[in-house]
């Protein structure tokens, strides 16, 4: 099995040391390389191609918010892991919007870093539908009307289908959870969700997730818990 190339970017040695060194413990996760702040990131990233960056949120000369946006931005850009000491923050929010694939705590236990890792290198968030919903009450109230009106109208281009699936992604649902709920196949379901991407010109499930809160598609969403 091919090893997950990981980049890990903080401005804090002792912290890319503590995640290097639990990451060295797993035989199906390599280290390719370190960053001390975001202005690194895109040249380490063409040089080492990781799978996975774990990003620190804040860093002194680019933060890893503008290091995440400049990189999604790009083609064929690896999946971003925010790294953060909040478990709501605007910052990483914006993040989020961005085209990260979830945040995990700093004070995370080593094994559940390696599993979000493991998760986002597969294709899955790190993000529970409870942290999703307590993230976007961070936003500014006085926005959310037209958040609202901009998210639905983004969401009319979907099939009832296509929102049906949506609106399972945001419950945070995994492919066979929701081939069981809406009675099609999980291959049909991962069609369902790779139009969705592709329409609503999204990076990842994540983002899905967002753009449904954002319409008010998900009241009560499901789960508890924290990222990773």
């Amino acid at each position: 099995m091919t090893a997950i190339r990981v980049l890990l970017v903080d401005d804090d040695p002792l912290v890319r040391a503590g995640l290097s060194f639990m990451m060295g413990g797993a035989d199906d996760i390599e280290i390719v390389g370190e960053a001390g702040d975001g202005s690194e990131v895109e040249e380490l990233v063409d040089r080492t191609r990781p799978d996975v960056v774990l990003m620190d949120i804040r860093m002194p000369a680019m933060d890893g918010l503008t290091a995440t946006e400049r990189l999604r931005a790009g083609e064929d850009a690896p999946q971003v892991v925010v790294l953060t000491t909040f478990h709501a923050d605007e910052q990483v929010l914006r993040a989020l919007r961005a085209g990260a694939a979830g945040f995990v705590l700093k004070d995370t236990p080593p094994a559940a870093i390696v599993d979000a890792v493991r998760k986002v290198a597969s294709g899955d968030p790190v993000l529970s539908p409870s942290v999703t919903r307590r993230l976007m009450e961070q936003a500014a109230g006085t926005t959310a009307d037209t958040r609202l009106t901009r998210a639905r109208e983004r969401i009319a281009v979907l099939n009832d289908r296509e929102r049906e699936v949506a609106v399972a992604v945001g419950r945070g649902l995994a492919n066979a959870e929701i081939a069981a709920q809406l009675f099609m196949s999980v291959a049909t379901v991962k069609t369902h969700v790779s139009r969705i991407l592709a329409k609503l010109d999204l990076n990842n499930r994540v983002q899905i997730a967002l753009l449904a809160y954002d319409a008010g598609l998900l009241e009560e969403p499901d789960g508890d818990g924290a990222a990773g």
